[in-house]
């Protein structure tokens, strides 16, 4: 089981994870996405192609995620931030 710190570790996580993986990856989470069955059933019939299905159960985990853990987006800091400071 995967921490997450913020929404961007969850969309790096799922990212790169195929279908099969996507749902071995998630089963711990228990999340409460589309039936596999269903889903594999609109594939082999043709009727959705299996990337338009992942895409959206990937979508799903990542906004059921960020609710479960509270996760915000990451704030990134520039690299000059460091060297401006205000002196008065």
């Amino acid at each position: 089981m995967v921490i997450f710190e913020d929404i961007d570790d969850v969309v790096e996580w799922l990212v790169d994870l195929g279908y099969v993986a996507f749902w071995e990856a998630v089963a711990p989470y228990n999340l409460a996405l589309q039936d596999r069955d269903h889903c594999d059933g609109l594939i082999s019939s043709g009727e959705v192609p299996q990337a338009l299905i992942l895409k959206g159960l990937k979508m799903m985990a990542r906004i059921e995620l960020t609710e479960m853990f509270g996760l915000e987006w990451r704030i990134y800091e520039p690299p000059m931030a460091q060297y401006v400071t205000t002196t008065h």
